[in-house]
């Protein structure tokens, strides 16, 4: 069974919420030139801690406890914050622009989220009839809809709806959602994979998710520059559909796939994701004015967030649905009790892995098409 924990949960919300101060800290001292690139360089950052991460952290699981994963990070942030506090430089907005907070609309995005999110992340577990499924949701589904109606309504909202209402911007954020719910679900299934069916150690699974992101990390930056040369109007859906390729390849490997053989189509992956990423956010923070840089990176988060956790309890269920955790616990221990593995739990641990990635190529390709009708625009949305 797939199985998350509420303490990972958390953290996810918070990791989010950094990532959308981050993306308005970029976009508000990067107006115009630039932006695609400097996006681009924020997407290397992220994509080598991804790539690093599941090595090191295989290294302190293998030598130390799963517990330091989360210690080694306390200084860090620490570090970061200090070199915020410090070294950044916030603009200043325009002369009565300035927004207040709004802890009402706050409060309820967080519950609301907070709820959907769990509903999403324990369905698996719970059943997704169960009443606490179904009480998570609901609530979820009721605190965003009091959200959306409380945050039209106010004078200073954390999330202005208005942007919606601008093409670009709305069709931008859909694509990115898709994108999330393609693409975040590799790195949740692959280690069950690797470990599960192949036998694999955590270090060796860690090397073998890298290949992704340290692709990323090489496209993004240059995807990000063409875009500031020439706009991003192709470059999102032709990166969405080398996306496409790339999941529907990997959808193809076996228990005998080479490394090599699962490496190529990683990369593959990843060049489409980097190649898409920077200029469709390049596109969707330019959409939005100066002084709404704020918003419409919380808007971003939001679709990340949403994405993320769509993207696991989907292609978790096509997976668990068709017997494949079942099968991969099974695997594991007959291996640790040295019985032969049997072909038929093989066939049902793939089955299942090829539909949940095959699944994965369906949002991308939806992604393509909202891509294309996004369009291009580059202004900001006017307020009515």
């Amino acid at each position: 069974m797939l199985k998350f924990s509420l303490s990972s949960l958390v953290m996810r919300v918070v990791h989010q919420l950094g990532h959308a101060v981050n993306i308005a800290m970029i976009t508000s001292t990067f107006v115009d030139h630039g932006r695609g690139l400097a996006l681009g360089l924020n997407a290397v950052v992220v994509s080598l801690g991804v790539a690093a991460g599941p090595t090191i952290g295989g290294i302190i699981t293998e030598y130390l406890s799963w517990r330091w994963i989360f210690y080694v990070n306390v200084p860090i942030c620490i570090i970061v914050l200090l070199a915020a506090f410090f070294f950044y430089r916030e603009p200043r907005p325009a002369h009565g622009l300035r927004g207040r907070f709004d802890p009402l609309g706050a409060g309820l995005l967080a519950v609301g989220l907070g709820s959907l999110t769990l509903g999403l992340s324990f369905g698996q577990e719970w059943g997704w009839i169960s009443h606490g499924t179904l009480v998570s949701l609901g609530v979820g589904v009721i605190m965003l809809g009091v959200a959306v109606y409380v945050e039209k309504h106010i004078e200073h909202p954390i999330l202005d709806l208005h942007l919606l209402t601008n093409h670009v911007f709305a069709f931008a954020n859909i694509s990115f959602m898709l994108c999330m719910m393609a693409l975040f679900a590799p790195g949740f299934l692959l280690p069950f994979y690797f470990e599960e069916l192949r036998g694999f150690s955590t270090l060796q699974t860690g090397l073998m998710l890298t290949p992704l992101p340290l692709m990323l990390a090489v496209v993004a930056p240059l995807s990000g520059t063409l875009a500031d040369h020439f706009g991003s109007r192709w470059l999102s859906p032709i990166g969405l559909t080398i996306a496409c390729i790339g999941l529907f390849l990997l959808s193809q490997i076996n228990v005998h796939s080479s490394a090599l053989d699962i490496i190529w189509r990683l990369g593959v992956t990843g060049f489409g994701q980097g190649m898409f990423q920077s200029p469709n956010t390049r596109t969707m923070m330019s959409a939005a004015s100066q002084n709404e840089q704020g918003e419409a990176s919380g808007l971003l988060s939001t679709g990340r967030v949403i994405g993320q956790s769509l993207s696991v309890a989907l292609t978790g269920t096509v997976f668990v649905g068709l017997g494949g955790a079942a099968a991969g616990t099974l695997l594991v221990a007959q291996r640790a009790h040295k019985i032969a593995q049997t072909s038929a739990l093989q066939n049902t641990f793939i089955s299942g892995f090829h539909a949940a990635l095959l699944t994965c190529a369906l949002f991308a390709a939806l992604g393509i098409f909202t891509s294309i009708a996004r369009g291009e625009g580059a202004g900001s949305v006017k307020r009515a």
